[in-house]
């Protein structure tokens, strides 16, 4: 089963046309013949990365079953001013009510899709580091976004607060500041198969985080100098530890973040502060049988 077919998404869905529908679409209900048949086009204003289009399909399936979707581009597909993306064909009510919800979403995990993209495109060519999302989404929107995140190029952190232990300094200092006691209680109290990460901020945590058994070391907000140094002593301790670089990374310091050989780069803004795609619906009336 597609992420998008799960009862729990389409729930959600359906909750999203509630809010916008009510008690009715009263603008098309008023001015839009009840038997009136229409074709429209979804099409890019925008260029950037597309992702979304699965989520036409079940919203218009919830909408009206007989709406029938043609998609034309697939998620991933590189859009410009101009693209086709889907053609919808059936009741011009149904079309017109679904219309703002499918815009909504395309949008913005399309704007997602095309930030990431932008970030990966940094990275030094051949590298093996992944570019990672964070826990920074839009309440409510999480799956939505992390899979955009993937179609534009990059990988998925954690998914929530309960697939992984991110150990932050609000944790140490839970601990009484002793980093390796927080780690040593975390792993005493997980499965074996979940792993552990700690955020550290100093090269001095370093030791205390590999003797107490961290599986990932966050690198967060250092300096490229620093982090050089960090990655280095991390690598004469450990070659199984993962490293990650956190915090303040912009596209221009992806780079050079990359080239001091750190494994993993989350960026908080793929998903808290992108801009949506302008993707839009034009509606071609065909009174009769739609085509």
């Amino acid at each position: 089963m597609q992420w998008w077919s799960n009862p729990s998404i389409q729930q959600q869905l359906q909750a999203w046309l509630t809010e916008d529908v009510g008690m009715g679409d009263m603008t098309t209900l008023s001015t839009v013949p009840e038997q009136h048949q229409s074709h429209a086009i979804i099409h890019s204003k925008d260029g950037g990365i597309l992702a979304g289009t699965p989520l036409i399909r079940e919203i218009f399936k919830i909408v009206d079953p007989n709406v029938r979707v043609e998609v034309l581009a697939e998620d991933g597909a590189h859009l410009e001013i101009g693209t086709q993306i889907a053609i919808v064909r059936g009741s011009s009510r149904s079309i017109l009510t679904g219309e703002r919800l499918v815009l909504n979403l395309l949008q913005r995990m399309s704007g997602v899709a095309t930030r990431t993209s932008q970030f990966v495109a940094q990275l030094p060519e051949g590298s093996k580091v992944h570019v990672v999302d964070t826990r920074k989404t839009t309440p409510g929107h999480r799956i939505f976004e992390k899979y955009a995140v993937r179609i534009g190029g990059g990988s998925n952190h954690r998914f929530g607060l309960f697939d992984a232990v991110l150990i932050k300094d609000n944790h140490i200092q839970a601990n009484g500041g002793d980093l390796g006691q927080a780690i040593k209680a975390a792993k005493s109290a997980i499965p074996h198969t979940m792993k552990v990460e700690v955020e550290i901020e100093r090269l001095t945590q370093i030791d205390a985080a590999i003797e107490a058994g961290a599986d990932i070391i966050m690198l967060d907000n250092m300096d490229v100098s620093t982090m050089k140094q960090a990655v280095q002593l991390i690598r004469s301790r450990s070659t199984h530890v993962l490293i990650e670089a956190s915090g303040g990374v912009r596209e221009s310091t992806v780079r050079a973040i990359a080239e001091t050989g750190v494994d993993l780069i989350s960026v908080g803004a793929l998903t808290h502060s992108i801009q949506a795609l302008d993707i839009s619906l034009d509606l071609n009336g065909m009174k009769g049988r739609s085509q």
